[in-house]
């Protein structure tokens, strides 16, 4: 039965993506000793990680300033971003802070 808990929209996007997961494993599973076979695969999860990220992906993207840093710095909290290393979004976000002092202390006191 329904507790009545609605799930979040992160919750909801894993969930639909769990089948794209699990047929991903399967044929890396299928695929395995087949260094041409994965190459592929790993190309074409390549070729999509882009188009995404090109696209729909940074059309996305907060258009001020303070939205962008809260959205950087819950990637951070949550690993990260695809091939950006965590050292680099730190970096971004320090230069961030640096830049407009006034979002830490907006953020510390939204929390409060």
């Amino acid at each position: 039965m329904n507790s009545g808990r609605r799930s979040s929209p992160s919750e909801t996007i894993r969930i639909d993506l769990l089948p794209l997961e699990q047929q991903v494993k399967a044929l890396t599973q299928q695929l395995e000793g087949d260094a041409e076979g994965l190459l592929s695969l790993l190309r074409l999860l390549e070729y999509l990680h882009r188009e995404i990220q090109d696209g729909p992906f940074r059309k996305a993207l907060p258009t001020d300033r303070q939205a962008l840093y809260g959205l950087l710095r819950d990637m951070e909290t949550a690993g990260g971003w695809p091939y950006i290393p965590r050292l680099q979004i730190r970096t971004f976000l320090e230069l961030l802070e640096a830049d407009q002092p006034s979002l830490k202390s907006e953020n510390s006191d939204a929390k409060a």
